[in-house]
């Protein structure tokens, strides 16, 4: 699967938003987008007037961004949220914080998403007593994700479940932090997500 393999800290600049793509190093003064508020590049410190399609385009790249998926998986969701009840922009949010990297980087397991993705190609991590190795397997309500007995005493993992603790877990998610154990207590209404782009915009685009 191909994978964008370049500096995370200049998607951030890019976007001239806060991704959290570097885990702790972006809750600190160290946060590139801190440093230099500006887009990377020759060109980054010009001012460029968007048109309305490029700012549209920048909410999906944003979302991209922040959920580490590329295009095509990012078009499958829509068309899912598509054919389902309520608001398209919505459910295409909550679909993505199904995601088991997303859910594994929300219960404290890793401090990115990257990382997230990366426990679960390696086999550390167990959904209701069995291995999954798939981290855009979607969770259900009332599944149980808890890390491998051996997986629990790597030192990244330690270091990222002290970290989320004392910034605290979502509602939508019940946490044991020392059994390193979570359960999806409910599908999160929107408003209880704080995300970096606006999910509407990124309707429009692709209704077009």
């Amino acid at each position: 699967m191909s994978r964008a393999i370049g500096s995370t800290c200049k998607l951030c600049r890019r976007e001239g938003k806060e991704l959290f793509l570097k885990g702790d190093r972006c809750f600190s003064a160290k946060c590139a987008l801190k440093q230099r508020n500006y887009a990377p590049g020759q060109h980054g410190q010009s001012r460029i007037k968007l048109s309305t399609y490029g700012l549209q385009l920048r909410e999906k790249q944003k979302a991209k961004r922040f959920y580490g998926i590329l295009e095509r998986q990012f078009r499958r969701y829509f068309d899912m949220a598509t054919r389902m009840r309520g608001m398209t922009g919505t459910i295409l949010v909550q679909i993505l914080e199904r995601r088991l990297d997303n859910i594994i980087y929300r219960s404290g397991f890793a401090h990115s998403r990257s990382m997230g993705r990366q426990l679960v190609r390696h086999g550390h991590i167990k959904i209701n007593g069995k291995r999954v190795d798939i981290p855009s397997y979607l969770v259900d309500v009332n599944d149980v994700i808890e890390l491998n007995a051996k997986s629990k005493e790597l030192i990244p993992v330690k270091l990222a479940m002290e970290a989320t603790q004392s910034r605290g877990f979502p509602a939508w998610l019940e946490v044991d932090s020392q059994g390193f154990k979570s359960v999806f207590k409910y599908i999160p209404e929107r408003q209880e997500i704080n995300l970096p782009f606006q999910e509407q915009t990124i309707v429009e685009l692709y209704s077009k």
